[in-house]
């Protein structure tokens, strides 16, 4: 049998492709690190279990792939009918037995991946819209499904840190939250710098910013919620103090 290769020829998309592929593989290595017993456990996210993790990324993978056969037919896939549907699909998916909830996770993650895999090259740049009613190209997807399996591996709280995550995924992270505390003017006065780097993100300008500073990983880590090791805030004139809590991501 000869292997089907991706119809995509944007070297740009194929990397993300990849950055995506890497992530998911991640996800299943941390998952199936742990024993079932321990599914019940506590995630990094408040009020979920890792059963609730799990679900999530599985039914993201399908809600995504929805999107992708919205891009291959033309005929409008939304990926959830309505919030309310998304959440209780991620409780119901919570209560699932060990083995069906590793399977949700496996057999969504392949689906999706055929989905990509076979979507023509011209039909990357068809218009489809996300659960929160942006309208983008189908391309985006890529990155939709890429900050997921990153960041969620993390929140199975199984030893997996931000450190983990390649600096490209991070780097666009920090472009995608920043952007959106930008867009509610939550971030004013508040800037914040990648030490070792030039990358600045958030108020930059501001006459007289409260700079956050850290290393890549900490910096993402604490402007995703997930905990302010690493990372300091400093005015002008005054010493630099353990980092605040950063404004409201999603």
């Amino acid at each position: 049998m000869v292997a089907r290769h991706d119809q995509a020829t944007d070297p740009v998309l194929l990397e993300g492709l990849l950055q995506a592929r890497r992530g998911t593989a991640f996800f299943a290595r941390k998952l199936n690190e742990l024993p079932d017993a321990e599914l019940d456990g506590d995630s990094l996210l408040p009020g979920w279990t890792r059963r609730h993790v799990v679900a999530h990324v599985g039914y993201n993978a399908r809600a995504i792939a929805r999107l992708v056969e919205w891009a291959a037919t033309g005929v409008e896939t939304p990926m959830y009918p309505s919030v309310e549907v998304r959440n209780h699909e991620i409780d119901f998916g919570s209560t699932l037995s060990p083995i069906a909830l590793r399977n949700l996770f496996d057999h969504s993650a392949v689906h999706l991946n055929v989905e990509w895999r076979d979507l023509p090259a011209a039909n990357w740049h068809h218009k489809v819209k996300t659960v929160q009613g942006r309208t983008v190209p189908a391309e985006e997807t890529v990155w939709m499904r890429t900050r997921e399996v990153w960041v969620h591996a993390v929140d199975l709280d199984n030893g997996a840190t931000f450190k983990d995550i390649p600096a490209p995924v991070l780097e666009r992270l920090l472009k995608d939250i920043t952007g959106a505390w930008h867009a509610r003017g939550t971030d004013a006065g508040l800037l914040i710098t990648v030490d070792g780097t030039g990358l600045s993100f958030g108020d930059t300008a501001a006459p007289s910013p409260t700079v956050v500073s850290g290393s890549l990983a900490a910096i993402a880590q604490w402007a995703a919620g997930r905990g302010t090791d690493g990372t300091t805030a400093k005015r002008d004139g005054e010493a630099a103090t353990p980092a605040p809590p950063a404004p409201a991501w999603i």
